[in-house]
């Protein structure tokens, strides 16, 4: 049986992990106002006979953005449960200055090279949050 119980220490580190995210959201800025957030969805097709191979540098690249990256909120991988080789990312950078960064950063230079020639298609979305007060609840959900 699977277990879905956090432990203390799983709790532990959300729960700071959390009061960083939203101290360094909050600061330097009114309550009147929210993060100005980038928020994209990446569109991506990769040839079949090499989606294992992109996957496991997909995986490293989203995990050392997260570690390394104090602007990148969230690079979260998907696929689509119908065509496993149809991926989708939902990208959230602290601001377009991260973002920049980010595409500077070696784990993304390697990303993008190694996987350039795995990849038939690619659809980058710009999105605008409808309700970007509700966020920061959705990491405290993480901890419960």
């Amino acid at each position: 049986m699977r277990k879905t119980h956090k432990t203390n220490s799983q709790k532990i580190f959300l729960s700071i992990f959390l009061a960083f995210f939203i101290v360094g959201i909050s600061f330097g800025q009114s309550s009147d106002k929210v993060p100005n957030n980038m928020i994209r969805i990446a569109e991506i097709e990769i040839k079949s006979e090499l989606i294992d191979d992109y996957l496991a540098i997909l995986k490293e690249e989203a995990e050392a953005s997260i570690r390394l990256e104090p602007g990148v909120i969230c690079i979260y991988p998907m696929y689509l449960k119908e065509s496993p080789t149809e991926i989708r990312l939902l990208e959230i950078y602290a601001d377009k200055e991260a973002y920049e960064s980010h595409l500077q950063t070696p784990h993304f230079k390697h990303y993008k090279t190694t996987t350039l020639k795995m990849v038939k298609s690619l659809k980058l979305v710009d999105m605008e949050s409808i309700d970007p007060e509700t966020m920061p609840q959705i990491f405290v959900k993480l901890i419960q």
